[in-house]
Protein backbone atom coordinates (compact mmCIF):
# COMPACT_ATOMS: atom_id res chain seq x y z
CA UNK A 1 0.00 0.00 0.00
CA UNK A 2 1.27 3.59 -1.00
CA UNK A 3 1.21 6.04 1.62
CA UNK A 4 -1.30 8.38 1.45
CA UNK A 5 0.67 11.70 0.25
CA UNK A 6 2.29 11.81 -2.93
CA UNK A 7 5.57 13.66 -2.76
CA UNK A 8 4.85 16.88 -5.08
CA UNK A 9 7.34 19.93 -4.60
CA UNK A 10 6.61 23.39 -6.97
CA UNK A 11 10.01 23.76 -8.65
CA UNK A 12 11.40 27.20 -9.21
CA UNK A 13 9.46 27.42 -12.56
CA UNK A 14 5.92 27.14 -11.08
CA UNK A 15 5.94 23.06 -12.51
CA UNK A 16 4.83 20.45 -10.36
CA UNK A 17 7.66 18.65 -10.03
CA UNK A 18 6.61 14.89 -9.20
CA UNK A 19 9.16 12.75 -6.77
CA UNK A 20 7.43 9.05 -6.82
CA UNK A 21 5.69 7.84 -3.74
CA UNK A 22 6.71 6.82 -0.22
CA UNK A 23 5.61 3.56 0.91
CA UNK A 24 3.91 2.44 3.97
CA UNK A 25 6.17 0.92 7.00
CA UNK A 26 4.37 -2.39 5.92
CA UNK A 27 5.31 -2.27 2.43
CA UNK A 28 9.20 -0.97 2.55
CA UNK A 29 9.85 -5.46 2.98
CA UNK A 30 9.16 -5.64 -0.57
CA UNK A 31 12.12 -2.45 -1.43
CA UNK A 32 14.46 -3.95 0.66
CA UNK A 33 14.36 -7.18 -1.09
CA UNK A 34 15.14 -6.07 -4.45
CA UNK A 35 17.37 -2.54 -3.38
CA UNK A 36 20.99 -2.08 -2.10
CA UNK A 37 22.31 -2.80 0.71
CA UNK A 38 21.69 0.19 2.72
CA UNK A 39 24.86 -0.06 5.06
CA UNK A 40 27.00 0.37 1.89
CA UNK A 41 25.62 3.96 1.48
CA UNK A 42 27.37 4.20 5.47
CA UNK A 43 30.00 3.04 4.47
CA UNK A 44 30.83 5.23 1.37
CA UNK A 45 30.80 2.62 -1.16
CA UNK A 46 27.11 4.60 -2.86
CA UNK A 47 26.79 8.48 -2.48
CA UNK A 48 23.14 9.34 -0.97
CA UNK A 49 20.81 9.97 -3.02
CA UNK A 50 17.12 11.75 -3.14
CA UNK A 51 14.82 11.24 -6.16
CA UNK A 52 14.44 14.90 -7.68
CA UNK A 53 17.99 16.05 -6.66
CA UNK A 54 19.86 17.75 -9.22
CA UNK A 55 23.82 16.41 -9.78
CA UNK A 56 26.16 19.14 -11.10
CA UNK A 57 23.59 21.67 -11.49
CA UNK A 58 22.53 19.61 -14.56
CA UNK A 59 20.96 16.32 -14.11
CA UNK A 60 17.38 16.10 -12.46
CA UNK A 61 17.11 12.38 -10.82
CA UNK A 62 13.81 11.36 -11.97
CA UNK A 63 14.04 7.11 -11.09
CA UNK A 64 16.24 4.22 -9.89
CA UNK A 65 17.62 2.27 -12.60
CA UNK A 66 19.49 -0.66 -10.90
CA UNK A 67 22.97 -0.78 -8.66
CA UNK A 68 25.82 -2.82 -8.64
CA UNK A 69 28.18 -4.12 -6.39
CA UNK A 70 30.05 -0.74 -6.07
CA UNK A 71 28.06 1.70 -8.06
CA UNK A 72 24.12 2.88 -8.34
CA UNK A 73 22.22 3.49 -11.80
CA UNK A 74 19.62 5.97 -12.08
CA UNK A 75 17.27 7.69 -14.69
CA UNK A 76 17.77 11.46 -15.29
CA UNK A 77 16.72 14.04 -17.20
CA UNK A 78 19.49 16.53 -19.11
CA UNK A 79 18.25 20.04 -18.20
CA UNK A 80 21.01 21.42 -20.59
CA UNK A 81 20.32 19.37 -23.76
CA UNK A 82 16.33 18.06 -22.47
CA UNK A 83 17.21 14.45 -23.10
CA UNK A 84 16.93 11.37 -20.57
CA UNK A 85 19.99 9.83 -19.44
CA UNK A 86 21.23 7.31 -17.22
CA UNK A 87 24.25 8.26 -14.48
CA UNK A 88 26.22 5.77 -12.84
CA UNK A 89 27.42 6.95 -9.93
CA UNK A 90 30.55 4.38 -8.74
CA UNK A 91 32.28 4.04 -5.52
CA UNK A 92 35.46 5.88 -4.79
CA UNK A 93 38.64 5.33 -5.69
CA UNK A 94 40.17 2.73 -8.16
CA UNK A 95 37.14 1.21 -9.24
CA UNK A 96 35.46 4.18 -10.88
CA UNK A 97 38.64 5.56 -12.31
CA UNK A 98 39.73 2.20 -14.25
CA UNK A 99 36.32 2.12 -15.99
CA UNK A 100 36.75 5.63 -17.00
CA UNK A 101 39.88 4.90 -18.13
CA UNK A 102 39.48 1.48 -19.96
CA UNK A 103 35.98 2.72 -21.82
CA UNK A 104 38.27 5.90 -22.82
CA UNK A 105 40.70 2.80 -24.60
CA UNK A 106 37.39 1.24 -25.65
CA UNK A 107 36.17 4.84 -27.63
CA UNK A 108 39.58 4.90 -28.77
CA UNK A 109 39.59 1.86 -30.37
CA UNK A 110 35.99 1.57 -32.08
CA UNK A 111 34.51 4.68 -31.80
CA UNK A 112 30.35 5.58 -30.23
CA UNK A 113 29.52 1.87 -31.17
CA UNK A 114 25.58 1.58 -30.42
CA UNK A 115 25.95 -2.09 -29.79
CA UNK A 116 28.40 -0.68 -26.78
CA UNK A 117 27.03 1.48 -24.26
CA UNK A 118 29.94 3.89 -23.72
CA UNK A 119 29.75 6.85 -21.46
CA UNK A 120 29.27 10.67 -23.34
CA UNK A 121 29.48 12.60 -20.29
CA UNK A 122 31.52 12.54 -17.01
CA UNK A 123 31.68 14.41 -13.76
CA UNK A 124 33.00 13.94 -9.83
CA UNK A 125 30.96 14.33 -6.51
CA UNK A 126 32.38 14.67 -3.41
CA UNK A 127 31.89 13.29 -0.29
CA UNK A 128 33.21 12.57 3.17
CA UNK A 129 34.54 9.42 1.95
CA UNK A 130 36.46 10.69 -1.35
CA UNK A 131 35.14 11.61 -4.68
CA UNK A 132 32.65 9.36 -6.71
CA UNK A 133 33.15 9.17 -10.48
CA UNK A 134 29.48 9.50 -11.96
CA UNK A 135 29.84 7.90 -15.73
CA UNK A 136 26.59 9.63 -18.18
CA UNK A 137 25.03 6.92 -20.90
CA UNK A 138 22.39 6.95 -22.73
CA UNK A 139 19.50 5.59 -20.92
CA UNK A 140 18.98 2.09 -21.40
CA UNK A 141 16.06 -0.22 -20.64
CA UNK A 142 16.16 -3.52 -18.18
CA UNK A 143 18.46 -6.02 -18.63
CA UNK A 144 18.35 -9.50 -19.96
CA UNK A 145 18.14 -11.27 -15.99
CA UNK A 146 14.79 -8.78 -15.99
CA UNK A 147 13.61 -9.46 -19.01
CA UNK A 148 14.47 -11.96 -21.44
CA UNK A 149 13.10 -14.87 -20.80
CA UNK A 150 9.24 -13.48 -20.83
CA UNK A 151 10.02 -12.48 -24.12
CA UNK A 152 9.29 -14.95 -26.96
CA UNK A 153 12.10 -17.31 -28.52
CA UNK A 154 12.82 -15.84 -31.41
CA UNK A 155 13.06 -12.22 -29.68
CA UNK A 156 15.53 -14.02 -27.32
CA UNK A 157 17.76 -15.58 -30.54
CA UNK A 158 17.45 -12.05 -31.70
CA UNK A 159 19.08 -10.45 -28.80
CA UNK A 160 21.53 -12.89 -28.23
CA UNK A 161 22.68 -12.68 -31.98
CA UNK A 162 23.21 -8.57 -31.02
CA UNK A 163 25.19 -9.55 -27.92
CA UNK A 164 27.42 -12.00 -29.91
CA UNK A 165 28.11 -8.88 -31.96
CA UNK A 166 28.43 -6.23 -29.31
CA UNK A 167 31.12 -9.14 -27.98
CA UNK A 168 32.52 -9.68 -31.59
CA UNK A 169 33.59 -5.88 -31.71
CA UNK A 170 34.82 -5.81 -27.84
CA UNK A 171 37.42 -8.86 -28.56
CA UNK A 172 37.95 -7.52 -32.34
CA UNK A 173 39.39 -4.63 -30.46
CA UNK A 174 41.37 -6.44 -27.91
CA UNK A 175 39.34 -6.10 -24.73
CA UNK A 176 38.06 -8.63 -22.67
CA UNK A 177 35.20 -8.09 -20.54
CA UNK A 178 35.41 -10.14 -17.71
CA UNK A 179 32.18 -10.02 -16.15
CA UNK A 180 29.91 -11.19 -18.81
CA UNK A 181 26.68 -12.01 -17.27
CA UNK A 182 22.59 -11.43 -17.84
CA UNK A 183 22.78 -8.23 -16.05
CA UNK A 184 25.34 -6.57 -18.54
CA UNK A 185 23.02 -6.87 -21.42
CA UNK A 186 20.41 -4.08 -21.94
CA UNK A 187 17.51 -3.60 -24.20
CA UNK A 188 17.12 -0.24 -25.42
CA UNK A 189 14.24 2.29 -24.28
CA UNK A 190 12.26 4.17 -26.59
CA UNK A 191 12.56 7.64 -25.98
CA UNK A 192 9.65 9.48 -24.46
CA UNK A 193 8.02 12.07 -26.35
CA UNK A 194 9.82 15.51 -26.32
CA UNK A 195 8.69 17.58 -23.50
CA UNK A 196 7.04 14.92 -21.67
CA UNK A 197 6.72 15.39 -17.94
CA UNK A 198 7.83 13.29 -15.14
CA UNK A 199 4.07 11.92 -14.23
CA UNK A 200 4.29 11.27 -18.00
CA UNK A 201 7.10 9.28 -18.00
CA UNK A 202 6.21 7.06 -14.60
CA UNK A 203 3.13 6.02 -16.92
CA UNK A 204 5.48 4.05 -18.37
CA UNK A 205 7.68 3.26 -16.00
CA UNK A 206 6.13 2.42 -13.20
CA UNK A 207 6.23 5.40 -10.17
CA UNK A 208 9.11 5.70 -7.88
CA UNK A 209 8.31 3.28 -4.56
CA UNK A 210 10.71 4.77 -1.84
CA UNK A 211 11.57 5.18 1.65
CA UNK A 212 13.64 6.62 3.83
CA UNK A 213 17.23 4.78 3.78
CA UNK A 214 17.58 3.23 6.76
CA UNK A 215 20.59 4.82 9.02
CA UNK A 216 20.38 7.49 6.98
CA UNK A 217 20.95 9.48 10.04
CA UNK A 218 24.61 8.58 9.95
CA UNK A 219 24.71 10.51 6.86
CA UNK A 220 25.55 13.70 5.58
CA UNK A 221 23.15 14.08 3.46
CA UNK A 222 19.22 12.97 2.54
CA UNK A 223 18.52 9.84 1.18
CA UNK A 224 16.14 7.65 -0.10
CA UNK A 225 16.14 3.61 -1.02
CA UNK A 226 14.16 3.53 -4.25
CA UNK A 227 12.62 -0.07 -5.83
CA UNK A 228 14.47 0.13 -9.43
CA UNK A 229 11.88 0.95 -12.60
CA UNK A 230 9.48 -1.87 -14.06
CA UNK A 231 9.41 -0.72 -17.32
CA UNK A 232 6.10 -1.58 -19.54
CA UNK A 233 6.55 -3.54 -22.40
CA UNK A 234 5.33 -1.09 -25.15
CA UNK A 235 8.16 1.21 -24.51
CA UNK A 236 11.12 -1.39 -24.16
CA UNK A 237 12.83 -1.26 -27.52
CA UNK A 238 14.33 -4.36 -29.59
CA UNK A 239 17.80 -3.36 -30.08
CA UNK A 240 20.50 -4.62 -27.26
CA UNK A 241 24.14 -3.83 -26.38
CA UNK A 242 26.85 -5.03 -24.27
CA UNK A 243 27.92 -2.30 -21.15
CA UNK A 244 29.50 -2.43 -17.14
CA UNK A 245 32.99 -2.39 -18.19
CA UNK A 246 34.36 -2.16 -14.84
CA UNK A 247 36.27 -5.51 -14.77
CA UNK A 248 37.37 -5.10 -18.79
CA UNK A 249 41.01 -5.42 -19.16
CA UNK A 250 43.50 -5.22 -22.16
CA UNK A 251 44.29 -8.87 -23.61
CA UNK A 252 47.32 -10.23 -21.84
CA UNK A 253 46.59 -8.10 -18.65
CA UNK A 254 47.43 -9.59 -15.51
CA UNK A 255 45.09 -9.48 -12.61
CA UNK A 256 44.89 -10.47 -9.04
CA UNK A 257 41.55 -12.69 -8.81
CA UNK A 258 40.96 -14.98 -11.65
CA UNK A 259 37.20 -16.16 -10.22
CA UNK A 260 34.33 -14.56 -11.73
CA UNK A 261 31.03 -13.51 -10.17
CA UNK A 262 28.33 -14.50 -10.35
CA UNK A 263 29.69 -17.80 -10.19
CA UNK A 264 27.29 -19.67 -12.77
CA UNK A 265 28.93 -17.54 -15.65
CA UNK A 266 32.53 -18.10 -14.46
CA UNK A 267 34.52 -20.71 -16.70
CA UNK A 268 36.23 -23.63 -15.48
CA UNK A 269 39.20 -22.68 -16.40
CA UNK A 270 39.30 -19.09 -14.24
CA UNK A 271 38.31 -21.84 -10.99
CA UNK A 272 42.00 -22.94 -11.54
CA UNK A 273 43.57 -19.90 -11.22
CA UNK A 274 43.92 -18.92 -15.60
CA UNK A 275 43.55 -15.64 -16.48
CA UNK A 276 40.70 -14.56 -18.24
CA UNK A 277 40.38 -14.44 -21.86
CA UNK A 278 38.58 -14.06 -25.04
CA UNK A 279 37.46 -17.68 -24.44
CA UNK A 280 35.94 -17.41 -20.69
CA UNK A 281 33.99 -14.48 -21.98
CA UNK A 282 32.45 -17.21 -24.93
CA UNK A 283 32.20 -19.04 -21.88
CA UNK A 284 30.13 -16.35 -20.47
CA UNK A 285 28.11 -15.63 -23.58
CA UNK A 286 27.03 -19.75 -23.59
CA UNK A 287 25.86 -19.69 -20.24
CA UNK A 288 23.67 -16.54 -21.55
CA UNK A 289 22.58 -18.40 -24.72
CA UNK A 290 21.61 -21.77 -22.58
CA UNK A 291 19.53 -19.71 -20.28
CA UNK A 292 17.50 -18.26 -22.86
CA UNK A 293 17.62 -20.93 -25.72
CA UNK A 294 16.35 -23.68 -22.84
CA UNK A 295 14.25 -21.09 -20.70
CA UNK A 296 16.46 -21.33 -17.68
CA UNK A 297 19.73 -21.29 -15.64
CA UNK A 298 21.89 -24.17 -17.18
CA UNK A 299 24.00 -24.22 -13.63
CA UNK A 300 22.70 -23.17 -10.19
CA UNK A 301 23.20 -23.63 -7.09
CA UNK A 302 23.80 -21.99 -3.43
CA UNK A 303 27.83 -21.87 -3.29
CA UNK A 304 30.69 -22.14 -5.39
CA UNK A 305 31.71 -25.56 -4.59
CA UNK A 306 28.06 -26.66 -5.59
CA UNK A 307 28.10 -25.11 -8.94
CA UNK A 308 31.31 -26.48 -10.19
CA UNK A 309 30.01 -30.01 -8.72
CA UNK A 310 26.82 -29.13 -10.86
CA UNK A 311 29.05 -28.26 -14.34
CA UNK A 312 31.10 -31.82 -13.90
CA UNK A 313 27.03 -33.47 -13.83
CA UNK A 314 25.98 -31.06 -17.00
CA UNK A 315 29.54 -31.49 -19.06
CA UNK A 316 31.55 -34.37 -17.50
CA UNK A 317 35.50 -34.89 -15.73
CA UNK A 318 37.60 -31.66 -16.23
CA UNK A 319 40.75 -32.31 -17.81
CA UNK A 320 42.92 -34.30 -15.16
CA UNK A 321 45.49 -31.64 -15.79
CA UNK A 322 43.68 -29.54 -13.39
CA UNK A 323 43.84 -31.44 -10.38
CA UNK A 324 45.51 -29.61 -7.53
CA UNK A 325 44.69 -26.12 -8.94
CA UNK A 326 41.35 -25.22 -7.69
CA UNK A 327 41.84 -21.88 -5.88
CA UNK A 328 37.78 -20.97 -5.68
CA UNK A 329 35.90 -21.34 -2.42
CA UNK A 330 34.02 -24.60 -1.38
CA UNK A 331 35.98 -28.18 -1.03
CA UNK A 332 37.56 -29.35 -4.04
CA UNK A 333 36.26 -32.79 -5.10
CA UNK A 334 38.94 -35.46 -6.59
CA UNK A 335 35.95 -36.97 -8.32
CA UNK A 336 35.88 -33.92 -10.58
CA UNK A 337 38.90 -35.00 -11.68
CA UNK A 338 38.50 -38.68 -12.21
CA UNK A 339 38.20 -39.34 -16.06
CA UNK A 340 35.63 -42.18 -15.70
CA UNK A 341 32.84 -39.61 -14.31
CA UNK A 342 30.16 -39.02 -16.60
CA UNK A 343 27.65 -36.56 -17.31
CA UNK A 344 24.62 -37.38 -15.03
CA UNK A 345 21.43 -38.36 -17.49
CA UNK A 346 19.05 -36.28 -16.38
CA UNK A 347 21.07 -32.48 -15.79
CA UNK A 348 23.09 -33.40 -19.96
CA UNK A 349 22.57 -30.81 -22.52
CA UNK A 350 20.60 -33.34 -24.19
CA UNK A 351 18.41 -34.27 -21.55
CA UNK A 352 18.02 -30.10 -20.92
CA UNK A 353 17.35 -29.87 -24.43
CA UNK A 354 14.40 -32.17 -24.63
CA UNK A 355 12.85 -31.80 -21.32
CA UNK A 356 12.87 -27.99 -21.77
CA UNK A 357 12.03 -27.31 -25.69
CA UNK A 358 9.79 -29.88 -26.50
CA UNK A 359 8.54 -28.05 -28.60
CA UNK A 360 11.58 -27.72 -31.35
CA UNK A 361 12.06 -30.71 -33.71
CA UNK A 362 14.69 -33.25 -33.87
CA UNK A 363 17.14 -31.77 -36.37
CA UNK A 364 17.27 -28.11 -34.48
CA UNK A 365 17.93 -30.07 -31.26
CA UNK A 366 21.09 -31.40 -33.50
CA UNK A 367 22.36 -27.98 -33.91
CA UNK A 368 21.23 -26.99 -30.94
CA UNK A 369 23.25 -29.47 -29.20
CA UNK A 370 26.30 -29.30 -31.50
CA UNK A 371 26.54 -25.61 -30.93
CA UNK A 372 26.76 -25.89 -27.13
CA UNK A 373 28.72 -28.69 -26.85
CA UNK A 374 31.27 -26.82 -28.53
CA UNK A 375 30.77 -23.87 -26.90
CA UNK A 376 31.04 -25.77 -23.55
CA UNK A 377 34.02 -27.40 -24.26
CA UNK A 378 36.68 -27.50 -21.45
CA UNK A 379 39.98 -26.94 -23.62
CA UNK A 380 39.59 -23.05 -24.27
CA UNK A 381 40.90 -23.04 -27.31
CA UNK A 382 38.51 -25.69 -28.42
CA UNK A 383 35.67 -23.50 -27.46
CA UNK A 384 34.10 -20.64 -30.55
CA UNK A 385 35.27 -17.45 -31.25
CA UNK A 386 32.98 -14.66 -31.83
CA UNK A 387 33.62 -14.69 -35.32
CA UNK A 388 33.61 -18.52 -35.41
CA UNK A 389 29.98 -18.55 -34.10
CA UNK A 390 28.63 -16.09 -36.24
CA UNK A 391 30.37 -18.04 -39.07
CA UNK A 392 29.29 -21.46 -37.60
CA UNK A 393 26.66 -23.46 -39.93
CA UNK A 394 24.71 -24.85 -37.21
CA UNK A 395 24.54 -21.48 -35.51
CA UNK A 396 23.14 -19.93 -38.96
CA UNK A 397 20.53 -22.49 -38.83
CA UNK A 398 19.16 -21.70 -35.53
CA UNK A 399 18.99 -18.22 -36.48
CA UNK A 400 17.52 -18.88 -39.69
CA UNK A 401 14.44 -20.59 -38.47
CA UNK A 402 13.82 -18.09 -36.00
CA UNK A 403 13.92 -15.61 -38.63
CA UNK A 404 17.31 -14.02 -38.13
Amino acid sequence: MLATATALLSSVDGIIDDRGDVVDSEDECDIEEVAENPRRYIQGVYYPICIGDVLANRYRVEHKLGHGGFSTVWMAHDTVNEVDVALKIIKPGESGEHEYSIQNEIITAVGYSPILLLYRNTFLLGGPHGKHRVLVFPVQGPNFREYACHTPFAARMSALKQLLHSLKCLHDAGFIHRDLNTGNALYSLRPFDKGSTTTAKYKHLGRPRKMILPGSHELWKKAELVMPIRPRDNIVGDAVCLGDFGLTIKAGTQVTSTVQTPIAFCAPERFHGEVPTFASDMWSFFCIFAELYIGRPLVCGPGTAFIVDYIVDTFGAFPESWKGSYIASGSCQESWYDPQRQPRSEVSLENRLAKNRPDIGIVERQHALRVLQKGFSYVPRDRFTASQLLADSSFRVLMKTYGL
